[in-house]
This record gives C-alpha cells, sequence and structure tokens, in this order.
C-alpha cells in the first residue's frame, strides 16, 4: 500500500540531508513514520513546504520525500495543484493523509485527486482554539499592555483573528474530507458538527520515541514544590491561572517555584533591544509577578531537547497542563507516561486524559482556587503522589502503546483503502 503523508514540519532526517537544525516540533509524527515505513509492503512518502523554487525529493531511511514550493500558507495557492499532480502521477498513492489543517499548502492536492482517498488528522481544532485564545483576559487589560512590538507586529487580539482565519482553511479540509482521524470526544463532537457525513476513525496519538524508554519519576529524586510546565508563549497555555493559584499558597510554601519551557516571554535577561520584543501578553505576565512578588519563583528555561524535557518532567513535584483549550495534548501523556503526578484544567480532550482523582486532577480553568488545593494536596501528601504517578503509567502506556497505534493506523489505512 502506498501512503503519502502531508505535514507542516520538516522531519529530523530531512533536516540533516538540508543542512538546517532539527525542530523539535512534531518529534511524535516522526515516530509514528518510522514505524510505518517498518510495515512489510507499506511504501510511504512524507510531502512537506519549503522555500525553494522547484520541486525536490530524497530517499533517507526507507521513506520518500518531497519538498514543493510554497512562500505563503496562509491563502490557497492554485499553482500548487500542478505540483500535486506531479507528485501523485510519479507516487500513485493509495491513501493520502493530512496531518494538521491550519494552513494551506494541503488544500490543493484535494482539488486533483479523488477526496475518497484522503483522511486527515485530527490536532487540534484552531477554528475552536480561536475562541479561546485569550484566555480569559480582557480585551482592556490586553490594549492597556499593549508594547512597542505589538504595535509593529500585532498584538493578541491580532493572533485571535490570525486563529480565525486559519480556522476557515481547517474547515475547508473537513467539510471536504470523506474520512477524519480523531482521538477524543471532544474532537468527534467538533469534526462530526461540522461535516455530519465523515467516516470517525478512532486512534490514539504516539510520543515521541524516547519517552517509551526514559527512567520513570521517582518521587525521591523530585524537587520539592517544583511546578513544570511545558511552554507558556500565549494566553492559551495559561501561565497566568497558575501564577494566580500559585500567589495562593506562597506563605505555606515560600520556595515553590514555576518552571517554563520556552522561551522567556518577559526578556528578563536580554540586551535592550531585545527587551523591546516584549509582548503584551508578557507585559501582563510581569506585571502579575509584580502584583503577587512571585518574580523570583519563576524561571523560563528556553527551547529544551527531548532529554532535557524528561528530565524537567522528572525533576518536578507535578506538572501541570493549565491550558484554556486542548485536544489531547503529548505533553500531558508524556508527563504521565514518565508517571509525574498531573493537574489539568477540564478543557476540550483533556477528560479523555485524566481520571480524576486516579490519574491526576482535573479543574475548571477559571478556578485557580481549585488548582490550588490540589498542588496542595501533593505538596503534601506524598501517597497521593505516588498513586498519580504509578496509575497514570499505567494508562498512559496503554493510551499510546507504539505498536498498538501503528497497528491501528495500518487497519484504518486498509478500511479506507477497501471501500474506495
Amino acid at each position: 500500500m502506498k501512503i503519502l503523508w502531508i505535514v507542516n514540519t520538516l522531519f529530523p532526517d530531512l533536516c540533516i540531508k538540508l543542512g538546517v537544525k532539527p525542530t523539535v516540533l512534531g518529534g511524535w509524527m516522526y515516530e509514528s513514520a518510522k514505524e510505518l515505513s517498518r510495515i512489510e509492503n507499506i511504501d510511504l512518502t512524507v510531502v512537506t513546504t519549503h522555500q525553494k523554487e522547484q520541486i525536490d525529493s530524497y530517499d533517507i531511511n526507507g521513506i520518500k520525500y518531497f519538498l514543493i514550493p510554497s512562500n505563503n500558507n496562509e491563502t490557497y495557492n492554485k499553482s500548487l495543484e500542478q505540483e500535486w499532480q506531479k507528485i501523485f502521477t510519479e507516487i500513485k498513492p493509495d491513501i493520502i493523509h493530512i496531518h494538521g489543517t491550519e494552513y494551506s499548502h494541503g488544500l490543493p492536492s484535494m482539488s486533483v485527486f479523488p477526496k475518497e482517498k484522503f483522511v486527515i488528522s485530527i490536532q487540534g481544532l484552531v477554528s475552536v482554539y480561536a475562541r479561546y485564545f485569550l484566555g480569559g483576559i480582557s480585551v482592556a487589560e490586553i490594549k492597556t499592555n499593549k508594547t512597542l512590538r505589538d504595535y509593529l507586529k500585532g498584538d493578541l487580539l491580532k493572533g485571535q483573528k490570525q486563529f480565525e482565519s486559519k480556522g476557515k482553511l481547517e474547515n475547508l479540509y473537513l467539510t471536504q474530507t470523506k474520512n477524519v482521524i480523531g482521538r477524543t470526544s471532544w474532537d468527534f463532537a467538533h469534526t462530526k458538527i461540522l461535516n455530519p457525513q465523515v467516516n470517525y476513525h478512532f486512534c490514539n496519538e504516539t510520543l515521541r520515541g524516547v519517552f517509551y524508554t526514559a527512567s520513570k519519576w521517582n518521587i525521591q529524586n523530585k524537587k520539592n514544590h517544583q511546578i513544570f510546565l511545558s511552554q507558556a508563549a500565549t494566553p492559551i497555555k495559561g501561565l497566568h491561572q497558575v501564577i494566580k493559584a500559585v500567589s495562593l499558597l506562597k506563605k505555606e510554601f515560600p520556595n515553590i517555584k514555576i518552571r517554563v519551557g520556552g522561551h522567556d516571554i518577559l526578556k528578563s535577561t536580554g540586551s535592550f533591544s531585545e527587551k523591546l520584543k516584549i509582548t503584551d501578553f508578557g507585559k501582563y505576565i510581569k506585571k502579575l509577578l509584580h502584583k503577587y512578588e512571585l518574580q523570583n519563583n519563576i524561571q523560563f528555561l528556553g527551547l529544551l531537547s527531548e532529554e532535557q524535557m524528561i528530565e524537567e518532567y522528572k525533576q518536578a513535584h507535578i506538572f501541570i497542563c493549565p491550558s484554556s483549550i486542548e485536544n489531547s495534548p503529548n505533553s500531558l501523556g508524556e508527563a504521565q507516561i514518565l508517571g509525574v503526578p498531573v493537574i489539568s484544567s477540564y478543557v476540550g480532550g483533556t477528560k479523555d486524559m485524566v481520571v480524576h482523582k486516579e490519574t491526576g486532577f482535573l479543574y475548571r480553568f477559571e478556578e485557580v482556587e481549585m488548582m490550588a488545593i490540589y498542588i496542595k494536596e501533593i505538596f503534601n501528601n506524598d501517597q497521593l503522589a505516588q498513586k498519580l504517578s504509578h496509575n497514570g503509567i499505567v494508562a498512559a502506556t496503554e493510551r499510546h502503546s507504539l505498536k498498538q497505534n501503528i497497528n491501528n493506523l495500518h487497519e484504518i489505512y486498509k478500511t479506507i483503502n477497501s471501500n474506495l
């Protein structure tokens, strides 16, 4: 069976071939691609865009890659129809699997090939995410914190508009396809409302490979009262809510620490020119930290490699997923499979990943008091922390089983192909 993937990122092997630094994004897709390509009678081709003037192709470790030229992924590019036709003529795929629907380069492929052969994986749904983009921060608050950088490049309100625009592209994909792959009751509901006739196929997501073999979280090795967040660049990721919750606990736990993966949005250690790049959200967070006197209780860690992420997870007392919206965040799955006690906002599909009080704690995004109480319970109860750790490992190991998920994906392909 010939499978063609359309993706939005460059896989590590291709990055190395092109002489560019491998991205930290999409590691779970790369892991799935490697496993899928090892199945007998599966020929896998992966197509993405790059700033080139013509199609380039590479054969690397059993996977064929195509790079198609595209300088604008925000609007429909009719000229790409010819490029897709060339690729389809050469590969003659049985199934075309689109990963991610927020960019436009895959849409022309649906104009030149039978739609019955397409299947789309639901990652997030930006059309829905746009509703929650501001994370409960008021428009007035955003305008109050507008910075020079925002005047030049756009503020949070513009970011929300961009999500809405990408959502329109997404809806074009989802209303045209006959098949989708999802993994939560949330993405099922939204997909079926948008396209009642679509065939919904269930398949859990694979994690990055190193998380399957890494040693587990050990309560003896944790750093007391240390909270880890995998990212916090935008209000969707909920850092401001964690700060509010931690402010309620600082008196009892004066050494409490929030460690955040990703760039320092406060620009606290940068040069003067770097500090001019602070955004409205960064300024808002800075004010919040000052208000609650938590400036010394937070640290931004920069972009982390997979190995560095694992160390942060394992050193944490708690991992928190405080987002205003998620489908099924891989960071939550990574934390659970390593055994880190987790707390998550009850949004989107997170209820399908966390059983309240068994594999973690769930709270309403707005209820920072509930988050604070659950943090306190874990801090004060090692027996509870170990229970959540053990149960999280069991649940995540089954949910993210590499072998099972690849087998399920293979069966989905065979089902779609047999119905053509």
